[in-house]
Parts: structure tokens; C-alpha cells; sequence
């Protein structure tokens, strides 16, 4: 039940804004098309939620934009959970010198501060440098950056868990029967690691939802015209006395969805406890 509620309003959240192109052409509004005229409608039949400074649906825009924010920190959080467990669990199961350096570097990542840096590295234009000519490069910039600083703490989860693992008997048995490391860790360490990776994977995606929106609030995200959360919130702001619409229906969204996640990872964490 404490799974449920939490699970099924992430469902409805993810449809909704992966079908936007469909549920924006059944409803006739566009998420980019400017309409001048149109700017600051309140809500009705034809925008449910109003339009914003430059006349464009805000409904189609939440949705589009959920799918940007959505789509940052499912890949993130995917990337990052690879990259920690696989760090984490080769640290715990060899020790020595390899446990030694990668939990020297995971503590060097950590003791960077992560959003100053996250917002140097964000600044940096790479279409300008020719080294990512494409529509969506903010979106993949933003991801990798993302990723590659956040998975330490699924690292330390990781390779806790597989250092409490090592010692069990199960594990001493298939050594003892000459079984080889790789087909331990496969069959018998990964799927014991999962839940405890789950739970940091439902934080971990709250946290980056939170950190890509601080960056495109700031400018240093998902530029427009392109919607995300965050960057609706930023344009929001030269208005937000007169029409506090358009920062309050994002700012919904981040914190129902953040929270959600929140909720999920404590209910997994129960049920593995």
C-alpha cells in the first residue's frame, strides 16, 4: 500500500508527459507555437491551464517539459546506478589496492562541491566547440554531467552490501566448489546489491529532477525554446506577481515527483528491511 500511491502517481506522470505529442494534437495546442494575442489567457476549454508570456499553451508545455526533466533523470540516474555498482562491487570483492584506489576516487568526487562545479562544466557551450552538433546536445550534456558526478553514492551502498555478502556462507560454499568470480558476482552478488541500488536509484533521480532544474532555472540547462520544469520556472519569474500560475504548476510538478520518488525509496527500504 505505502508502494502504491507513490508508484502509481509516477505512472501518471510519466504517461501523461511521454504521450504529449498525441494528447497535444488531440487537445489542438502547441508547447512552441507563439501567439501574442493570446498572452496570459486564464484557464478554458481551449487551455486548460492558461498561456504564458509569449501566448504558448502552459498544459502543453508541463507536459513537454516533464518529458526533458523526466527523461534527464531516468538516463542519469541509469548511468550513474551502472556506472556506481559496477565501481562498488569490484572494490568490495577484490579489496587490497583496487577497493583502495576506487574508494579514493569515489571520496575525491565526493569532496568536490558538486553543484558550483556542475554549473562550471554546464557553461561550457560544446556546440560551439564542434563537438556535439545536434538538437538535443544541452539534453545530453546535462545527463553525462550529471551522471558522472552522482554515482558515488551507489558506489559506498554497493560496496557495503558485497563486503556483507562476502562473508556469508553461500558465497564461501560456491568458492569452495571452484565456482569462478565472475559467475558469483553475476548469479549470486548483483542480485543480492539490487534492492539496496534500487532504493539509492529512487533518491538519486529525485535529487537530479532538483539539480536539473536548478541549472536551467539558472540559465544553464535546457535552453529554450525548449521547455523543461526548470527552465518554465526562470521564465516565470519576470512575472510571477501578476501570473503566479506559471511558477506555481511546475513547481507543482517538481515537488509531487521528487516527493513520490522520495516516498518510493522508503517503501522499498522497509520492504528490504
Amino acid at each position: 500500500m505505502k508502494k502504491s500511491l507513490p508508484l502509481a502517481l509516477l505512472a501518471i506522470i510519466t504517461l501523461c508527459c511521454f504521450l504529449s505529442g498525441p494528447i497535444t494534437g488531440i487537445l489542438q495546442v502547441s508547447a512552441t507555437e507563439a501567439d501574442i494575442l493570446a498572452r496570459f489567457q486564464p484557464p478554458s476549454a481551449t487551455h486548460w491551464l492558461g498561456t504564458d508570456e509569449l501566448g504558448r499553451d502552459l498544459f502543453a508545455r508541463l507536459l513537454t517539459g516533464g518529458r526533458v526533466s523526466l527523461t534527464v533523470a531516468f538516463l542519469a540516474t541509469l548511468i550513474a546506478c551502472t556506472i556506481g555498482t559496477l565501481i562498488g562491487v569490484i572494490a568490495g570483492w577484490r579489496g587490497g589496492i583496487a577497493d583502495a584506489a576506487l574508494m579514493r576516487l569515489t571520496d575525491f568526487l565526493i569532496a568536490l562541491p558538486a553543484l558550483p562545479l556542475l554549473i562550471i562544466l554546464s557553461a561550457v557551450d560544446i556546440q560551439k566547440l564542434g563537438l556535439a552538433p545536434h538538437a538535443n546536445a544541452d539534453l545530453y550534456k546535462i545527463t553525462l554531467l550529471i551522471a558522472l558526478l552522482g554515482w558515488t553514492t551507489v558506489a559506498r551502498l554497493a560496496r557495503a552490501r558485497t563486503l556483507t555478502l562476502k562473508k556469508m556462507e553461500f558465497i564461501r560454499a560456491a568458492k569452495a566448489l571452484g565456482v569462478k568470480p565472475a559467475r558469483i558476482i553475476w548469479r549470486h552478488i548483483l542480485p543480492n546489491v539490487k534492492s539496496t541500488v534500487l532504493v539509492a536509484a529512487a533518491l538519486a533521480a529525485g535529487n537530479i529532477i532538483l539539480v536539473e532544474s536548478a541549472l536551467s532555472f539558472l540559465g544553464l540547462g535546457i535552453k529554450p525554446p525548449a521547455a523543461s520544469w526548470g527552465n518554465m520556472l526562470s521564465n516565470a519569474q519576470d512575472n510571477i506577481w501578476e501570473h503566479a500560475s506559471l511558477a506555481i504548476w511546475p513547481g507543482m510538478m517538481i515537488f509531487i515527483t521528487v516527493l513520490s520518488l522520495n516516498f518510493l525509496a522508503d517503501a522499498v527500504q522497509e520492504e528490504k528491511g
